[in-house]
């Protein structure tokens, strides 16, 4: 299992999510959160400066199996990507285990509703 963390546009979180169900990912976390990315820079609007070096993000957490972590990976890329600076990040690491606390099952068999396996 590998947990997948991507940190994308706000602006393209509907266009993820849509490319995830597509790919049979149906249960994800998100949260909105603000980070600071490479871009400096201050927009001047009716005589104010503002500061618009933070940039709002959204994060996605996305629990899978290992055979299907590229088309996780895949269906982010193609959703996400604008080409522009600050399109986000995906990052994978191992998860070790799973236990799902209604039933005990655990591993695998933890992530998945029996019988809707991808």
């Amino acid at each position: 299992m590998k947990k997948i963390e991507a940190i994308i546009r706000k602006t393209k979180f509907e266009e993820v999510w849509e490319a995830l169900n597509e790919a049979g990912i149906e249960f994800f976390s998100y949260w909105d959160v603000r980070g600071v990315g490479q871009a400096r820079e201050e927009r001047i609007y009716r005589g104010i400066v503002y500061n618009t070096s933070t940039i709002q993000r959204t994060i996605l957490s996305i629990i899978v199996r290992d055979k299907n972590v590229e088309k996780t990976v895949q269906a982010i890329l193609t959703a996400a990507q604008t080409g522009e600076i600050g399109d986000g990040r995906i990052f994978i690491t191992p998860i070790e285990g799973s236990y799902r606390i209604r039933t005990g099952e655990k591993g695998d068999e933890s992530l998945y509703i029996k019988g809707k396996e991808e």
